[in-house]
């Protein structure tokens, strides 16, 4: 007797959980059915991941390294999962690798004493900036999300990202990934749908604490830009990441987008 194959269903990412679009619309893709995320559906993923940001900073920077390591082996052994030529799978995962050495890394790099007139000792720390909104680019629909992903969240930010809007089954394949790795839930929340729609309802968002727009669109450039001021939210344009080469040879300048320096002074020998 034949049967039936049963279809797989794609599902938002928010929260560490699959959720349908508040709204209950969808796009086509193919013979499959995508979730069109809402802007509630982008407020209700700043709000997952909001609470989810100081738990996740409060963590040890060892600890999120071997995070984003244990996220690498997830998606290396899912890779057959993915619809995606292999090579941008391994660089994929080779990324968060790489920024997973770099959690601890960070504060001797970018923190440290200041040299100052006495009597006052001055010192910097970074610190993460908080919920970072990531609007990847069209293509390449995986790599160009991860590269901007793993920097922030080795950083100790979290994340809510649109994704490719022609191509969006990758990166809800690896929302599916994540859920069955370490990354708790809300650190990383991945939406569907129109990106013109998602983008701005992401930079106007005034719990959003840095965007970083990969999108490659002038135009829709500018907007963040506008609507980020409204709340003074950091902004990073990026092109679209191309090779792993490419997403490793800026990772300081990609990590300090995404990372507030708090700098101290006292008083000693008063």
């Amino acid at each position: 007797m034949s049967r039936l194959s049963v279809p797989k269903t794609y599902k938002l990412y928010v929260g560490g959980a699959f959720v349908r679009s508040e709204s209950g619309r969808y796009d086509r893709h193919g013979d499959r059915n995508v979730p069109r995320a809402s802007r509630k559906d982008v407020r209700d993923a700043v709000k997952a991941a909001r609470a989810a940001a100081g738990p996740w900073a409060a963590r040890t920077a060892y600890n999120r390294g071997q995070i984003l390591y244990r996220a690498a082996e997830a998606l290396e052994s899912r890779a057959a999962d993915f619809t995606l030529e292999r090579a941008e799978i391994e660089a994929s995962i080779d990324v968060l690798v790489h920024y997973a050495g770099w959690t601890d890394k960070l504060a001797p790099v970018l923190g440290g004493v200041n040299p100052v007139a006495a009597p006052f000792l001055s010192f910097t720390l970074p610190e993460p900036t908080g919920v970072v909104g990531v609007v990847a680019p069209d293509e390449p629909s995986l790599l160009g999300l991860v590269a901007e992903l793993a920097p922030a969240l080795a950083a100790g930010n979290t994340t809510v990202a649109v994704l490719s809007e022609p191509h969006p089954l990758a990166g809800l394949d690896l929302g599916e990934v994540l859920g069955v790795s370490d990354v708790p839930g809300g650190v990383v929340n991945l939406l569907s749908g129109r990106r013109t729609e998602l983008t701005e309802a992401l930079a106007a968002h005034p719990g959003v604490g840095a965007v970083v727009d990969a999108s490659d669109d002038p135009s829709l450039g500018e907007t963040v830009d506008r609507l980020a001021s409204e709340s003074v939210t950091r902004v990073r344009h990026a092109a679209p990441t191309p090779s792993y080469e490419a997403a490793v040879g800026d990772a300081l300048s990609r990590l300090e987008a995404v990372t507030e320096l708090k700098t101290a002074w006292h008083p000693v020998g008063a």
